[in-house]
């Protein structure tokens, strides 16, 4: 079977990256033939799939502007849509926004959202970067264009199909499925021991202090602010307690200024860590923090590698992991499928109330420090979860069946049908048509 696959590739350095790499690779041993369209080859992609058809194009899609060149190939050329953040509002209007089409924004929103005032979208072109971006999806042009569209989990499944207007053209029920999302390294024990010495040696943190890591972009995104209130609140209980933070800074926040005077011999910044890296700091850590809000409804990479080295996590309670078994600091008692019945996986993380954030994360953070026995139980959990759902095996194995499914459903534009969007339905060369016109040349057939 022939494939064409839209995605950032290494050397960009995202988690949608790293996993296109991985998947080609374990697809291609398992015979399938692919061409890779990052950015950079898309251009070639109309003219070799008109000589020769694919069998089936796959987009991979997230919510960042390495992604906004795969939009006019998924609105024009139906395919299999992946979906690794549920909401792509932000990149989407980012996208139009910057060129200057705000006229292409505002049919956009009201075609995806008509349940919503359409003077709503005044707030993205007047500029104002609001958490409102996360109530809006702006994916419904996606769904109706693809042939079929995957998600990571039932829950992300669900949340996205009540997310669709009731009038859209397609069944959503029937172009949404759930896959797995296979990330991170299984880490041994001497790997992890290993880790530990050399990491925390360079980093100079002592072997028996309880460290804690948060890696990933620094944003505010990732309850920096609050985790680093937390710590401060932690100190008189775990007095070894450090913190490192592990990642890339953002342009519009400003991580070490937050940084408390009674923090800074506690808590050191990295920066940007290569893949290299990432796996060993990681396993040096006693607890990885993975919090989130606002969200995407995205899974975290950092989460899944966590889980991957057996390193207990604390993650934020959100609805599309709703299916994870986890621990509530405020009782410690179980959620999710771990209070079904013996049957049911153990507790794999402890999972944090964003209505409660600071009390919780506290108690959550104090308990883990403390609690080494707790810490362990939850790292063979984690470990044992991963396994199930989200090493590269299980995720291959989904995909070789999301594939099959794929190529059985038609393969129909229906966003460029009546009613969507003008420039959905345009081929996209009315400018050059003017141009030539403007010289009194016909438009070549």
């Amino acid at each position: 079977m022939k494939l064409a696959w839209f995605s950032p590739f290494p050397p960009v350095r995202t988690g949608i990256a790293d996993c296109s790499a991985e998947l080609v690779a374990a697809l291609r041993a398992r015979g399938y033939e692919i061409d890779c369209y990052p950015s950079g080859a898309a251009h070639d992609f109309p003219w070799t799939h008109r000589q020769r058809p694919y069998d089936l194009i796959v987009y991979q899609f997230g919510n960042s502007s390495h992604h906004d060149y795969e939009w006019a190939y998924a609105l024009r050329y139906p395919g299999l849509v992946v979906l690794h953040d549920a909401h792509l509002h932000h990149a989407r209007a980012a996208f139009l926004l910057r060129e200057r089409r705000a006229a292409d924004y505002r049919a956009e929103f009201a075609w995806n959202h008509p349940e919503v005032p359409p003077e709503a979208a005044e707030l993205a072109i007047a500029g104002f970067d609001s958490p409102l971006y996360y109530e809006w999806s702006m994916v419904r042009s996606l769904i109706e264009a693809s042939r079929l569209v995957a998600v990571h989990g039932e829950a992300t499944r669900r949340g996205l199909l009540e997310s669709i207007p009731a009038n859209s053209e397609a069944d959503p029920a029937e172009k949404i499925v759930a896959v797995r999302l296979g990330h991170g390294d299984p880490v041994s024990g001497d790997r992890r021991q290993r880790a530990r010495r050399e990491v925390r040696a360079a980093l100079g943190i002592a072997d028996d202090a309880v460290l804690f890591g948060l890696f990933g972009g620094l944003t505010p995104e990732k309850r920096i602010p609050q985790v680093l209130a937390a710590m401060q609140a932690l100190v008189p209980y775990a007095p070894s307690a450090r913190l490192v933070l592990a990642g890339a800074p953002a342009a519009h926040y400003d991580v070490h200024a937050g940084i408390a005077n009674g923090l800074r011999d506690r808590v050191t910044v990295t920066g940007y860590l290569a893949e290299s890296d990432l796996t060993d700091y990681l396993a040096a850590c006693d607890v990885s923090l993975n919090l989130r809000w606002p969200t995407a409804r995205e899974t975290s990479g950092a989460w899944l590698r966590a889980l991957a080295a057996g390193v207990p996590t604390i993650v934020t309670d959100l609805i599309h992991l709703g299916g994870v078994p986890s621990l509530d600091p405020r009782t410690w008692t179980e959620n999710g499928l771990s209070a079904l019945g013996s049957q049911s996986p153990k507790p794999v993380c402890v999972a944090i109330d964003i209505l409660d954030e600071d009390h919780s994360l506290r108690l959550a953070m104090r308990r883990l420090a403390q609690d080494a026995e707790l810490r362990e139980r939850l790292g063979r959990a984690g470990r044992a979860w991963w396994e199930r759902e989200h090493s590269l095996e299980v995720m291959v194995e989904d995909y070789v069946q999301l594939i099959a499914s794929a190529t059985a459903h038609p393969a129909e534009p229906r966003a460029r049908s009546a009613g969507s969007p003008d420039h959905f339905r345009s081929d996209g060369d009315r400018r050059l048509n003017a141009l030539l016109a403007s010289f009194g040349i016909e438009a070549p057939i």
